[in-house]
């Protein structure tokens, strides 16, 4: 029932629905206390609602949008709650008193003084936002001014209509109590804090405090990108949830030649970006990227195909490339839109035979095989489980834009296949890592997804007082409590920004102040290896686990794991790398034969049914190298969907780079001779 509700009201937890009924149920309760009248009725009733707005506006939730949807937002409830506290103190017979009219008087003017807050914060917000937010670009020339303290600016509105506690605590005391200085003093401490407020902020609304204008942030940007001439781009626009498939990237446009540029569209991507020594150009006005000189500019790299991609593929002096955030036989794979760009790069020849199956228009000549350079750090498989128990991970692919019951197994299969591992004996650890767009689109694969991992973490918490585990669990309790504290120590490090500690208070400073920094992205690189490291230590090796969010990475997943579980996607395709047995659901039901043939990357898989009987092989195949009937299968198909292991992927996509801008360059010469142009260089 519980359950169900959280559902219904689209919140994250019981305690965040708990806190939605008492703000819902403490008004009427606020309102009846005050005709009664009842003053500790109204005290207590009140705190509620203060407690809980308050409570949910810390964990953002999605109830508190919806409020001010329907004219009940955050101001409108701390009006009412004041509008309440006068019928109380009218219904409780100071209606003709000093107090009353004092009361009105006070919380009136606070009202009042809301407006020019808000407006002061608006206006600091509004001209402190830069057209183009920078990483690793020297605005100095801009000369951006520090932001106003975050505890001005942070959640603003909140901290100046929470002012009125004073004066709701002072009147209150003053009628429980007969001391009408009481209610004096709360309501001139409010008064007096919130002209405190306004007094902070007004240095900040100056204009030499102020961002510059976007004319000459714009100039900076231009001088900047004019003296450091990049020619090589990787362009991307999306969500924030799909930031994985830009940071894929970054790793590899560092290693580069020639001089490497990041392009972004969203300001919201800039904070979600890995770290990183490429200078990054957010850049979110269409009109001002067109305005923007790149015309040194000689290959530019789409990670995805989405629509703002054509504010640069309308650029002629550079050739365009579509390179993607995987591989594998799902149809975005072979989008008809990628044939307006210039070649396609696919990792190995199945990409190739995928688009002449699928006959949108790209043509051969136009596909180039260049590997898949993020796969360097997935470790070959040794043949045998890394510990006593084999660990299979199960990392299902999102639920797509539509129905298809073949774009996920989490809907059909996903919790058979879950509760088959958690059972299985002999016994297996299982790793579940969803697709991070689980459940966006449809209420019943987030509704799956839970039910999974409360699964997961019911095992996890009757293994972990298994008597079977005790005397592992003891053994290793000194070395997984020291493990801990790496992961506290080096969380610390990671947390720390490199100027001394401090921190970036808006995109403005963000922009100013971050400065490319080769060491400390290595330095970086590193804490997030031991990181990794630390938090395997940190668990026992036959503990079950839910792996989420962005901090663990899927390929140290895939080191970690024996063999795995998954769906049509570059999942599959990219843990082919490693050697391991695999398992793909055939979610649609094509039976084994069709679903081999339709997808390249299940050649060398077992395939589960929707009832995952199958499992067991894959589970033989893991334990037991002789069983393994596959093994040679995969090291086949290896070699034809990410290409040959030498030259290695990294030199071969920068050879396709440099091969692809010495075509643009031919390209630039052959029209400005055409034109009657000087050619440069």
């Amino acid at each position: 029932m519980i359950s169900k509700a959280i559902r219904l009201a689209r919140v994250g937890s019981g305690s965040e629905l708990a806190a939605a009924l008492l703000m819902a149920l403490g008004f009427p309760c606020i309102m009846l206390a005050a005709i009664i009248p009842n003053l500790w009725f109204f005290i207590v009733a009140a705190a509620a609602t203060y407690v809980a707005d308050r409570y949910l506006h810390n964990c953002g939730s999605y109830l508190i949008n919806r409020l001010a949807a329907v004219r009940a937002g955050l101001s409108i409830r701390f009006l009412v709650r004041q509008l309440l506290l006068i019928l109380l103190l009218s219904r409780m017979g100071y209606g003709e008193e000093t107090l009353f009219y004092v009361t009105i008087a006070c919380l009136l003017a606070f009202y009042g003084l809301q407006a020019p807050q808000g407006a002061m914060v608006a206006l600091i917000r509004l001209r402190r936002k830069l057209p183009v937010v920078t990483l690793n670009v020297d605005l100095e020339a801009a000369r951006i001014p520090d932001a106003p303290p975050q505890l001005l600016m942070n959640r603003a509105a909140e901290k100046m209509l929470h002012l009125d506690v004073f004066a709701m605590v002072g009147v209150l005391a003053a009628i429980e109590t007969g001391r009408h200085g009481l209610a004096y003093v709360g309501l001139g401490l409010t008064l007096v804090l919130a002209v405190g407020y306004l007094a902070a902020l007004l240095p900040h609304v100056r204009p030499s405090r102020l961002a510059p204008p976007d004319a000459k942030v714009l100039k900076a940007v231009g001088d900047w990108l004019g003296e450091y001439q990049p020619t090589v781009m990787l362009y991307f626009s999306g969500s924030k949830e799909s930031a994985y498939q830009v940071n894929m990237w970054l790793e590899t446009m560092g290693q580069l030649g020639g001089r490497p540029l990041i392009l972004l569209r969203e300001r919201i991507m800039v904070p979600q970006l890995n770290t990183t020594s490429v200078p990054v150009l957010c850049v979110p006005g269409g009109v001002h990227l067109m305005n923007l000189n790149l015309s040194s500019v000689r290959v530019a790299l789409y990670a995805a195909n989405v629509g703002k991609n054509i504010h640069l593929l309308r650029v002629p002096t550079m050739k365009h490339v579509f390179i993607g955030h995987g591989d594998s036989d799902k149809l975005a794979s072979v989008n008809p839109y990628s044939k307006v760009y210039d070649e396609v790069w696919t990792a190995g020849r199945a990409g190739r035979d995928r688009y002449a199956l699928a006959d949108v228009g790209v043509r051969d000549e136009d596909i180039i095989e260049v590997g898949r350079p993020q796969l360097a750090t997935i470790k070959p498989w040794t043949g045998a489980p890394k510990n006593p128990i084999p660990t299979v991970l199960y990392a299902p692919t999102w639920e797509g834009w539509d129905d298809n019951p073949g774009n996920t197994s989490l809907l059909l299969a996903g919790e058979n296949i879950v509760r088959r591992l958690l059972e299985a004996e002999p016994p297996v650890r299982l790793l579940y890592k969803p697709h991070p767009f689980t459940g966006t689109r449809s209420r019943a694969a987030k509704a799956v997804h839970l039910r999974i991992t409360a699964m997961i973490e019911e095992a996890a918490a009757k293994r972990a007082t298994d008597p079977r585990w005790a005397t592992e669990s003891a053994a290793l309790q000194g070395e997984r409590a020291a493990a801990q504290s790496e992961l506290a120590r080096i969380e610390v490090q990671l947390a720390a920004e490199p100027s001394g500690g401090r921190v970036a208070r808006d995109e403005a400073e963000l922009s100013r102040d971050s400065l490319a920094d080769p060491a400390r992205e290595a330095e970086t690189a590193k804490l997030k290896d031991e990181w990794n490291a630390a938090f395997w230590r940190s668990l026992g090796w036959w503990e079950h686990k839910v792996i989420s969010g962005s901090q663990m990475r899927l390929y140290d997943c895939f080191n970690e794991s024996d063999g795995m579980v998954s769906d049509i996607s570059s999942v599959v395709s990219d843990f082919i790398a490693s050697g391991k047995p695999y398992a793909v659901t055939d979610s649609a039901e094509l039976g084994e034969d069709e679903f081999r043939r339709q997808n390249t990357a299940v050649r060398a898989a077992v395939i589960l049914s929707n009832a995952a009987t199958e499992l067991d092989a894959l589970l033989g195949a893991v334990v037991d190298e002789s069983a393994d009937t596959l093994a040679d299968a995969r090291r086949e198909l290896k070699r034809y969907l990410l290409g040959p292991d030498e030259p290695t992927s990294i030199v071969q996509f920068d050879a396709a780079v440099t091969a692809l801008a010495a075509k643009s360059e031919a390209r630039n010469s052959g029209v400005a001779i055409s034109m009657g142009e000087p050619v440069n260089g």
